[in-house]
C-alpha cells in the first residue's frame, strides 16, 4: 500500500485530453495510467480507512497539556473512569452536543454525574466552520472550567483537534506550528480540500491565526 496521496494525472494532466485517442491515431492509453492513479488512490483511501477505525477503536485518547487537557474519541463509561483514576478528570466537553435520545449521551452524563465529572456540552460540525465568536466563547469556556480537562467528539480526529489547537495557542501559549499539529494525520485528521469532509476544521484555523497572534498567517 501507498503512504503518500497521489491524485491521478488524468484529472489535470495531459491524459486527460488523450482519454479519447485510440492507439491508433497517434496517441497513447491515457486510460491505463488514469486507471492505476486511481488504484493509488484507492489503496491510501483503504489504508486511511483502516488506520482511523484502529485509532478510534483504542480510543484516540491523548495528552495535550500534561495534567491539564485531554483530547479523546467518544469515550464510554468505562473509559470515562479509566481516564479519571489515570488522569485525574474533572471536566468532560462534549463537542457533539447534547443528545439525550442517545444511549451514547445518555450513558456519558450518567457516568460522568457518578464519577464527579463536570459534563459541557459544545456542539459544533466537522463539516462547518467555526466563527471567531464561537471560538471565544469556547475558550473562555475551557479557561474557566475544573482542570483536567477532557475533550471529545466522535473520533477524536477532527473537532477534537480543532479544539486542542485553539486551546494550546489561547489558553497556554503554544506556537502556531506546536498548536497546529494538533490538526494532523497522527490523530487522524486529514485536511485536504476538496477531499477531506473535515477540511473546514483547517479552513477554521486558518481564521483564527490573526487573533491567536500568529502574524502573517
Amino acid at each position: 500500500m501507498r503512504s503518500i496521496i497521489e491524485i491521478p494525472n488524468c484529472l489535470w494532466g495531459p491524459d486527460w485530453f488523450n482519454l479519447t485517442r485510440s492507439k491508433g491515431g497517434g496517441g497513447h492509453d491515457a486510460s491505463k495510467g488514469c486507471a492505476k492513479d486511481w488504484v493509488a488512490v484507492g489503496d491510501f483511501a483503504h489504508a486511511g480507512g483502516v488506520y482511523l477505525a484502529c485509532i478510534i477503536l483504542s480510543g484516540n485518547f491523548h495528552t495535550v497539556v500534561a495534567g491539564e487537557f485531554y483530547r479523546s474519541a467518544q469515550v464510554s463509561p468505562q473509559r470515562l473512569e479509566t481516564y479519571q483514576q489515570l488522569y485525574g478528570i474533572r471536566t468532560i466537553v462534549n463537542l457533539r452536543g447534547a443528545n439525550p435520545q442517545s444511549s451514547w449521551y445518555r450513558e456519558e452524563v450518567a457516568a460522568a454525574q457518578r464519577l464527579g465529572i463536570a459534563h459541557i456540552d459544545f456542539r459544533m460540525s466537522a463539516k462547518r466552520h467555526l466563527s471567531v465568536d464561537q471560538a471565544h466563547a469556547l475558550l473562555a469556556l475551557l479557561k474557566t472550567a475544573p482542570k483536567p480537562i477532557l475533550v471529545h467528539c466522535t473520533s477524536g480526529a477532527d473537532r477534537s483537534g480543532l479544539i486542542a489547537a485553539l486551546y494550546l495557542a489561547g489558553a497556554n501559549g503554544a506556537g502556531e506550528h506546536e498548536a497546529e499539529s494538533q490538526l494532523s494525520i497522527r490523530f487522524g485528521h486529514i485536511g485536504i480540500p476538496f477531499v477531506s469532509r473535515a477540511y473546514a476544521m483547517d479552513e477554521s484555523w486558518e481564521a483564527f491565526e490573526p487573533w491567536l497572534g500568529f502574524d502573517g498567517s
